[in-house]
């Protein structure tokens, strides 16, 4: 029987155990909002209303059978996709599933450096050896490209035995890697493909938008739907293809993956609002990133207008050979033209215009634009106009003559071993002046857009030193050492 996207059987199971008003002698301890009656008035009495606990009426997120698994199935249908599972830990928990499906301690696995930190921490976790293909590198942007197909193909042909290979898609400033190709390829050789579709939700509901995982036959997909779908923060989708003969992804073996990681305490909140983004998406999701790609256009041409920026679209990268497509709703901005680093524009932009744009890095600055509903359109033209403003000001302002920065984005790893050796060694804390040549034993992350700097088992170079002295100087957000100042580093006792 076809399923219906509007339905909702989380949500509609929800509102009938409200409207019962059981008695609640359960977690969590606030009682339905009666136990914190500020955090009531902030929220919403609904709001804590449906802040419950699993019981047999709402189903159980880690062995789902009546109303989670329906909706489930809604999901995999919205997608595409053979299965479809809920994330209520952040896409990070999905992408560190399909690692941990993928490989288990001394395997290889094959994928770019410039990937987000929970790729890395999957790796500590499980044991399974990178082996990273250097991405393509626009040297004047300061940005890692796409996966090159020849340095694939290369690496495949060096490590015949790897078992998966993972790709960013989209980079966080909307490059697109030829991911058919690349699924292809994998597949010839026995590999699984797993795809980091964080900033990629809204390639399933837009139409003339990049290839999306699931319909080039990719075998395992994590989707932040909370980015660009409209769900709450730290919801997202973990999606199966239905893969090829002799690979096809077992769905009960991966949800036993997901629990070693998933919490057993599932807020129905995040759940709900999951599904009630995905009727939205399926329902209204080509309409309204048409919107947002024609809000995104008229930004570019204004911006451009203003001289000294330079906006990212997909001819601006038409050398590029490494790059196949490119999202054209990301707003990527570069900014070093008026002599300022994109974290620079970024606190500006906060501190003196109340404008929350989603990164800045050393050379480029991010706004994520999704329209919103059609009642609400003028108030979406309206804050891209003050974006537009304000750039205009900042330029005006503040515009000096660019200084020497950092080549890149990407750092060049030189590994001497893996993640979860590294990071379970003895270790010796460093001054970082003089730490070069060490090896690495912790992380060091920017965030956002959360690529580490260093991981464990990498070796402390001048290069990276020097990166790390401009991003303290800019204060860019540095995590992960232990020395929350960010000067001494624990390398590994070898």
């Amino acid at each position: 029987m076809q399923t219906k996207q509007d339905d909702t059987p989380i949500f509609n199971a929800l509102q009938e155990y409200i409207s019962k008003r059981v008695v609640r002698f359960d977690v969590p301890g606030h009682k339905g909002g009666r136990g914190n009656t500020e955090l009531t008035r902030f929220l919403g009495k609904n709001c804590l209303l449906a802040d419950i606990n699993s019981m047999k009426p709402l189903d159980n997120l880690l062995n789902p059978k009546s109303v989670i698994r329906e909706s489930e199935k809604l999901v995999a249908e919205a997608f595409g996709a053979e299965n479809a599972f809920f994330i209520v830990n952040g896409t990070t928990a999905a992408v560190q599933a399909m690692i941990m499906y993928a490989c288990k301690a001394g395997d290889e696995i094959i994928l770019p450096r410039n990937v987000h930190k929970s790729v890395i921490n999957a790796l500590v976790l499980c044991g399974a050896k990178p082996v990273y293909v250097e991405p393509g590198i626009n040297k004047t942007f300061g940005i890692p490209l796409g996966m090159p197909i020849e340095r694939l193909e290369k690496t495949i042909h060096e490590h015949p035995n790897a078992k998966a290979i993972l790709v960013n898609n989209p980079t966080y400033y909307g490059v697109c890697s030829d991911l058919r190709k690349i699924t292809e390829l994998a597949h010839r050789n026995k590999m699984l493909v797993l795809v980091d579709e964080a900033h990629g939700t809204h390639f399933y509901f837009g139409d003339n938008l990049p290839d999306a995982a699931m319909r080039v036959g990719a075998d395992l997909s994590a989707v932040s739907m909370h980015k660009t779908g409209g769900s709450l923060t730290q919801s997202s989708f973990l999606l199966t293809s239905r893969g090829i003969k002799d690979m096809r992804i077992d769905a009960n073996y991966l949800r036993q993956i997901l629990s070693l990681t998933q919490t057993t305490s599932a807020s129905y909140l995040l759940l709900t609002s999951l599904e009630l983004a995905r009727k939205n998406m399926t329902l209204n999701g080509r309409d309204i990133f048409k919107r947002t790609y024609e809000l995104a256009e008229m930004a570019r041409r204004k911006i451009t207008k203003i001289g000294g920026y330079h906006v990212f679209e997909k001819k601006t990268f038409s050398n590029d050979k490494d790059v196949f497509d490119f999202d054209p709703i990301k707003l990527s901005i570069y900014t070093r033209e008026i002599g300022l680093a994109g974290r620079e524009v970024y606190d500006i932009l906060r501190d003196e215009f109340n404008i929350q744009i989603e990164f800045g890095d050393v050379c480029n600055i991010l706004a994520i634009l999704v329209a919103e509903d059609n009642e609400s359109d003028s108030c979406a033209m309206h804050d891209v106009n003050k974006l537009i403003l304000a750039l205009s000001e900042i330029k005006a302002k503040y515009k000096i003559t660019p200084s020497n920065v950092p080549k890149c984005e990407y750092i060049h790893p030189d590994v001497v071993m893996t993640p979860q050796e590294a990071f379970y060694k003895r270790k010796t804390n460093k001054k970082l002046e003089n730490s070069v040549g060490e090896v690495c034993g912790e992380f060091l992350v920017c965030y956002p857009p959360g690529i580490p700097i260093l991981s464990p088992g990498e070796i402390i170079t001048n290069e990276i030193l020097e990166y790390i002295g401009y991003a303290k100087e800019k204060k860019f957000e540095l995590t992960g050492f232990a020395d929350t100042n960010i000067e001494n580093v624990n390398v590994v006792d070898i």
